[in-house]
């Protein structure tokens, strides 16, 4: 008795095919995503300090090196940056002028930023003191 045995001379690709389809779908719902990620920022011109001083219409915010924040020459608690922000910014219609002073923390001005974001601030500017 002897038994025939099939053999496949031919490798079966649809489970592959199968693969490679699924990763693709995920690949283009998650390349739109990747885009949306970071901090939109357009780089100022040279603009001398003194000069945004002088027109009044911004709000300065000055961010000391222990990471203190202060408007008028008068501290603000973090607590009360927000409030204090949306109390000033009817004021100054400019928008705000971060003044970060060389040692202090990338998170202080980024949250500041959010801040002021969150009151409804369109126009920000930093710049070191």
């Amino acid at each position: 008795m002897s038994r025939e045995r099939n053999t496949f001379n031919e490798i079966n690709i649809t489970p592959l095919t199968d693969i490679f389809l699924v990763l693709l779908i995920i690949m283009m719902v998650i390349a739109p995503l990747l885009d949306q990620q970071g901090l939109n920022l357009a780089v100022p011109n040279n603009v001398e300090v003194q000069d945004v001083k002088q027109e009044n219409k911004l709000i300065s915010v000055t961010v000391s090196d222990d990471d203190k924040y202060y408007i008028d020459s008068q501290e603000i608690d973090v607590s009360q940056l927000e409030s204090t922000i949306q109390s000033k910014i009817k004021d100054f219609p400019e928008g705000l002028l971060i003044l970060a002073q060389p040692e202090a923390s990338h998170g202080a001005v980024v949250k500041l930023m959010d801040k002021a974001r969150n009151v409804g601030v369109t126009n920000i500017s930093i710049s070191e003191s």
